[in-house]
């Protein structure tokens, strides 16, 4: 982290460093640190991914949440020290190289966005959510992303997003499954044609 100083002359004091660890979108990474710096800072400044927003400072917005360990918080008022030797997602961790996360999807066919501002941390709310719970309800969608602030959209289409996603995200539903084989690997359905034309014949 590059930081500029008033120079105090001789009166300056030294300010300490810390040196920490971590790994931010899968990519280990090393930092040296004021012990004061904040985590979206480190974020935004120092690994330069400016998907992380900076609203309000004071944990009421939600537009600069991330995951720490799979866990969504404000990294307006967390410090940088406190992630050592911890995981940190953000929003630009979500997409693979070819395509969007479903979170991402749902967010575009469900129209849930207007400005963009809160979305990252929305996003990011919601995979928190999702991550432990992948078959929400609307309430339970409604009080993960209660943090959440959104100046445009009235939450009703980020709910909706969330919901598209968690049904995206979900195994494939089996309709019908197929006979369980027998011993000889027919099918019972086999077998009781085969009996039934059996049956026949010796009739």
């Amino acid at each position: 982290m590059t930081m500029v100083y008033d120079d105090l002359g001789d009166e300056a004091e030294e300010f300490p460093v810390r040196r920490i660890k971590f790994t931010i979108n899968g990519r280990k990474k090393v930092a040296e640190i004021e012990p004061r710096l904040l985590l979206a800072d480190l974020i935004r400044r120092g690994a330069g991914l400016t998907g992380t927003h900076r609203g309000c400072d004071t944990t009421n917005c939600g537009a600069c949440t991330v995951l720490v360990d799979g866990r969504a918080i404000k990294s307006c008022t967390m410090l940088a020290v406190q992630v050592d030797g911890r995981e940190i997602t953000t929003v630009e961790g979500l997409a693979s190289a070819s395509e969007l996360h479903p979170i991402q999807e749902g967010f575009k066919q469900e129209h849930g966005l207007q400005c963009g501002f809160c979305t990252p941390g929305m996003m990011m709310a919601a995979k928190g959510l999702l991550d432990r719970n992948p078959n929400p309800t609307e309430e339970d969608v409604r009080w993960a992303l209660s943090g959440n602030l959104c100046r445009c959209t009235g939450y009703q289409n980020i709910v909706k997003s969330v919901l598209w996603a968690a049904e995206k995200m979900a195994p494939p539903k089996l309709s019908e499954r197929e006979p369980e084989a027998s011993a000889g690997g027919e099918s019972e359905r086999e077998s009781k044609l085969a009996e039934t034309s059996a049956g026949n014949t010796e009739a």
